[in-house]
């Protein structure tokens, strides 16, 4: 689809419509190998190149390993998880944010996209999806937490409903993967707070059948909507 140059400029965040003849004067942006200096011409987005790159997605997704220590959200004074990002990719229309959230102390798994349609399915309460995590203990398993988190009948403090059934893999007597489907607020702290334990350090290995095995921790890959596991 064809559209004003100054649009796609502006839609992927590389200048405001108002900024973008300024724009294209000092950064080369050609149109089948044709440089473009006038931002009201139209063009599709497979023909351009951008200081002989390629234009940034049409729609971003990604997978992030998510460091410690960084918030998910676009107004804090603290570190934000967009800051990993190009800088560009803020003023997006539509904006990226983050499917779901992780606290600022967990790290792991997350997705960031500009599909407001994708996160509403994954976040939405009946979308079911896996999420992983690695928990560290402050104290040592009594050894009935896995039947008890995978019975379905744990009620959390201040909730009516109890937690969908969740699958306990023990690695050490403080160490253990906890599958759970769905995202109760803080919700795997708040289980193990209910059997009387503390969660010392919690990492989200996977989210929907994403892994973050193969990236360090900040680093994020782009991924394409068929490799969720829904």
């Amino acid at each position: 689809m064809e559209k004003r140059i100054d649009a796609w400029l502006s839609k992927l965040g590389y200048a405001t419509r108002k900024d973008a003849r300024r724009f294209l004067k000092y950064n080369e942006l050609t149109v089948n190998n044709e440089r473009i200096i006038n931002p009201s011409l139209k063009a599709k987005h497979e023909d351009m190149l951008l200081n002989n790159e390629p234009l940034d997605p049409k729609s971003i997704l990604i997978l992030m390993n998510k460091p410690d220590r960084t918030i998910c959200s676009h107004k804090d004074d603290g570190a934000l998880i967009y800051n990993l990002l190009p800088h560009r990719w803020i003023n997006r229309n539509p904006k990226i944010s983050t499917i779901g959230r992780l606290d600022a102390d967990t790290t792991g798994a997350i997705l960031i996209s500009d599909d407001g349609e994708l996160n509403h399915k994954l976040t939405s309460p009946r979308s079911n999806i896996s999420k992983i995590y690695e928990v560290t203990l402050a104290d040592p398993l009594k050894g009935d937490e896995a039947d008890i988190f995978a019975s379905g009948e744990l009620i959390l403090r201040n909730e009516d409903k109890p937690c969908l059934p969740a699958k306990l893999t023990i690695i050490d007597d403080k160490k253990v993967h906890l599958e759970i489907f769905e995202g109760k607020y803080h919700q795997v702290k708040r289980m193990f707070a209910a059997l009387g334990n503390k969660v010392e350090k919690l990492h989200r290995l996977s989210f929907a059948g994403l892994s973050v095995e193969d990236l360090e921790e900040g680093e994020y890959k782009f991924i394409k909507k068929d490799e969720i596991k829904f």
